[in-house]
């Protein structure tokens, strides 16, 4: 049986997607699994244990120049990639208008969520088989539920399974046993004050922990620079998602905003604790098979005494 998963973005998603995958390995044996996602977040899905094939695409940056002949040439080898191989089934675990649009070029019936379930409802209409999910859900166990409806099996009662493989040649700030800071958001609205990571950041130092200070932009990373000679740590170079992830999945805690990598690193395993500023946590909080905890939400920045309390849980 060969199957195309269709979760393109964004990291979190994809990261909260991945358990589902573990579960369709484990219900269908012998199962070939390919999974269409956009190219800056290949690295999880290529990372998963039970992923045969990754397909790429780049619609972020394609949409902006589609009448361009080198985007027109990128969509055609795309489109060629995607028809390769028939699938029995192409489950889209987006629920986007967009990520349905994605599903009809690849050969195979389509599934995804039912009307009164999905973000977008009309993308439902282009699903042969439709599963009915509650929206209150963790976003984890809503790909799970979709998963095991639409292929057929039960669904599983067991912990999440992220089914991620680190590699053991990752960059570390020392050697030492880390924890990693990721002080970095897409918005500035999801940021915590400067000071208070400069605060945990002292107290791991303490208890006798490297420092690793994360960024992904270069405004990141004079923000990451400047908590760094505060305490002492490490600013890494930079580093691709998957080396990223191989980073995360050695540490002994992570500490971070509501982004991607926060959720990767709890996939990973690693006692993680995240810091939402600006968003509810519930239905998206960083979720994995180590201790975790999520602090905060929507108008409720937590203080620096619950996040160093919330640490000293963790650790």
């Amino acid at each position: 049986m060969r199957i195309l998963i269709v979760k393109t973005s964004s990291m979190g998603d994809v990261v909260h997607a991945l358990p589902a995958i573990s579960d369709i390995a484990h219900a269908i044996p012998g199962v070939q699994i390919d999974w269409l996602v956009e190219k800056s977040f290949s690295a999880m899905p290529s990372q998963h244990r039970a992923v045969n094939r990754v397909i790429t695409l780049q619609w972020r940056k394609w949409r902006k120049s589609l009448r361009a002949p080198d985007t027109r040439l990128a969509i055609k080898t795309w489109r060629a990639e995607m028809a390769l191989h028939r699938y029995d089934m192409v489950v889209d675990m987006q629920g986007l208008l967009k990520s349905a649009l994605f599903a009809c070029f690849a050969q195979g019936p389509r599934a995804g969520y039912d009307r009164h379930s999905i973000r977008e409802p009309l993308a439902s209409l282009f699903y042969r088989s439709k599963a009915h999910v509650p929206r209150d859900l963790h976003a984890v166990d809503r790909c799970r539920q979709l998963a095991a409806q639409v292929l057929g099996y039960p669904l599983p009662t067991t912990a999440p399974d992220f089914g991620l493989q680190a590699d053991a040649q990752a960059w570390t700030p020392g050697p030492e046993p880390y924890a990693v800071l990721i002080p970095c958001a897409s918005r500035p609205e999801k940021l915590w004050p400067e000071q208070d990571w400069i605060a945990v950041a002292h107290q791991l130092r303490q208890q006798g922990m490297g420092i690793a200070v994360m960024w992904g932009s270069p405004e990141e990373e004079q923000r990451a620079k400047s908590i760094a000679q505060a305490c002492d740590g490490v600013v890494p170079p930079f580093l691709t998602v998957a080396q990223a992830g191989d980073t995360l999945a050695h540490a002994q805690l992570v500490v971070g905003l509501d982004t991607g990598l926060t959720h990767l690193a709890a996939a990973h395993g690693r006692p993680t604790l995240g810091i939402y500023c600006d968003h509810e946590p519930g239905l998206a909080g960083v979720t994995g098979s180590g201790h975790v905890i999520s602090l905060g939400g929507k108008g409720q920045v937590p203080s620096r005494t619950e996040v160093l309390a919330s640490m000293d849980q963790l650790l």
